[in-house]
């Protein structure tokens, strides 16, 4: 696993004494990992590059120790860090030689450990604290490759999410991606390429658009950064030493209009609706919009409210399939009210009114309806609940879209109460539990949709 000519020694413990009554001093052993860039030993500071040339051993990849073809220390090309430490541990046990004076303590060893960048920022650092004795240890990190890519972007960092090449790469990145977490970084390698990235991204379906950045060989004299879109990044090919940041673009950069000729009737594709920058939350996705329109019993020319809109994906889809009904999508965020007229516009739909205000205040002043859907309550769900079944027509739905097990148990303890003195209403539930086909490099992997309870609410002609 590296390359090596060890010579072993034994050593007696320090602070006794040899057969021939001389002290015997134990040799200190220091281990120093020292971060280097693709600049090699030029980027290093002048302490590490002494460290380095009083090594006395030297571990690192071929290409790390390359970079110091002069040093006269032992030297091991290291492929496997575990079965490394296990031959460093050697050197940290082992004993001094006994010494015929006295007086004089052996030299120290100082052993250098060459790593990429910052070695406690997504490095072996960690299994270096893990494996070896704390107080053995010294860092000298260089900068990191995720800093490096955002200066070379100009861009503040403090609030980028980063996402490693470890085992749980899939479900971090694809958390930060449904959360519309607005800067990524993402370390590729072989198999995370850019381009499968950006598949991963494309098959996601996202709401949110993000732009690549991809920065290549950072810190190399074959140092390249480039700006890609989703569409252009798809069969490209890059250095295997890349940071791939992805920058959620503004709602404004993204309101062109669409094509409608290439869209279905039924079940409009999330990346085609324009998302909530500060909430991702809001968007319905695809496959639940169908259901819950499928359990709305839609009829031409109705009055249909749209509760906790959203970004309005719902209610221009029923805007876009009824021309002649009226659908008032009420939202209480400002960002979500934006993002509905935003959809409103692209989509071309006149009979979709965005409303902003807080239910259920705001529901008083709206036309009473034959379709009720409930998508976000901000915590007064009883109080809506209240209103909406007074406002509404008779033999008209109340449709929720329910993601908690507490607001089910508010739902029906509302039911059981209403129907105690109106028995004309009637329940039922659908649990939806789906999963979308994602690639993961080169497999392909289910990414979970939040489960949702469905409820419909019937109320009666009487």
């Amino acid at each position: 696993m590296f390359d090596s000519k060890v010579k072993k020694k034994t050593y007696e413990k320090p602070g006794k004494f040899s057969k021939s009554g001389f002290l015997i001093f134990a040799k200190k052993v220091t281990v120093h990992v020292v971060g280097i860039g693709l600049e090699g030993a030029a980027g290093l500071s002048e302490l590490a590059r002494q460290i380095v040339e009083r090594a006395s051993l030297l571990v690192g990849s071929d290409r790390h120790l390359s970079y110091f073809p002069q040093q006269s220390g032992e030297r091991w090309v290291l492929e496997d860090l575990t079965k490394a430490i296990v031959e460093i541990r050697h050197w940290l046990d082992g004993e001094a030689d006994e010494q015929e004076d006295a007086g004089t303590p052996p030299p120290s060893q100082i052993i250098v450990i060459l790593v990429a960048g910052d070695p406690l920022f997504y490095g072996w650092g960690r299994q270096l604290i893990a494996q070896l004795p704390a107080d053995k240890l010294t860092f000298h990190p260089h900068v990191s490759s995720v800093q490096l890519a955002f200066n070379r972007l100009k861009i503040p960092w403090q609030d980028a999410r980063f996402v490693g090449s470890g085992g749980g790469y899939f479900e971090e990145l694809t958390a930060c991606l449904k959360l519309g977490t607005a800067k990524i970084a993402v370390l590729a390698d072989e198999t995370r390429t850019p381009a499968a990235l950006a598949k991963l991204v494309k098959a996601m379906d996202l709401p949110a658009r993000y732009e690549f950045w991809v920065c290549e060989n950072l810190g190399a004299p074959e140092e390249r950064v480039g700006r890609h879109s989703v569409e252009a990044l798809q069969g490209q090919s890059f250095a295997p030493l890349s940071v791939v940041v992805m920058l959620q673009e503004s709602p404004a950069t993204v309101a062109e209009p669409v094509d409608l000729d290439k869209l279905p009737l039924l079940g409009i594709p999330d990346g085609a609706f324009i998302g909530c920058a500060d909430r991702p939350g809001l968007t319905a996705e695809r496959e639940v919009r169908v259901l819950a329109m499928a359990q709305l019993t839609l009829q031409p020319g109705q009055v249909v409210w749209d509760v906790g809109a959203g970004n309005g994906a719902v209610s221009v889809e029923i805007a876009r399939l009824f021309p002649d009904s009226q659908v008032y999508a009420i939202e209480k965020t400002v960002s979500g009210t934006a993002a509905i007229e935003l959809n409103c516009a692209r989509f071309g739909v006149q009979n979709a009114i965005s409303v902003h205000g807080f239910a259920p205040e705001i529901l008083h002043r709206l036309r009473p309806p034959h379709r009720i859907l409930i998508g976000g309550s901000g915590g007064g769900l009883t109080k809506i609940l209240g209103v909406c079944a007074l406002r509404l027509l008779p033999g008209g739905s109340i449709v929720l879209l329910l993601d908690c097990l507490e607001d089910i148990g508010t739902v029906l303890n509302w039911l059981e109460d209403r129907v105690r003195r109106e028995p004309h209403w009637s329940y039922r539930i659908v649990q939806v539990q789906l999963s979308r086909s994602v690639p993961a490099g080169n497999s392909t992997r289910f990414n979970p949709l939040n489960p949702v309870s469905i409820v419909t609410v019937d109320r009666g002609e009487f």
